[in-house]
């Protein structure tokens, strides 16, 4: 089932949940429109900590599009930190990750597949 069709609405209005499961403590998600499991427009927020090395390296079979808005991720894999104003588009299969957020941060994510 494609995304919902969906008018300006506040974000407020959705609550958080775990993300991942609750398999790492700190990291909630906004579930903003989904097509199905995992393909969805969300909102990710990392509280000040969070470590997601416990869920290990991510791969997915759909598209990934993520604007940080706030704070920093650190990819330990990469030894790098990404701030506010940063983007990543991520092919399906690309792995990334994990991550730790001392200050803490919250990204927009687009998600989606490309049926040939």
């Amino acid at each position: 089932m494609p995304k919902p069709e969906l008018e300006f609405f506040p974000v407020t209005d959705v609550g958080w949940t775990p993300a991942l499961g609750g398999v790492v403590p700190g990291l909630h998600e906004r579930i903003l429109a989904e097509e199905e499991a995992g393909v969805a427009t969300r909102i990710l927020r990392f509280e000040p900590g969070t470590n997601t090395s416990a869920a290990g390296v991510q791969t997915h079979a759909f598209w990934e599009e993520v604007y940080v808005l706030e704070g920093s991720l650190h990819d330990l894999t990469l030894n790098e930190t990404f701030t506010k104003g940063t983007y990543a588009c991520r092919p399906p299969g690309m792995p990334h990750g994990p991550w730790i957020s001392p200050e803490g941060c919250l990204t927009f994510e687009v998600r989606y597949t490309v049926k040939p």
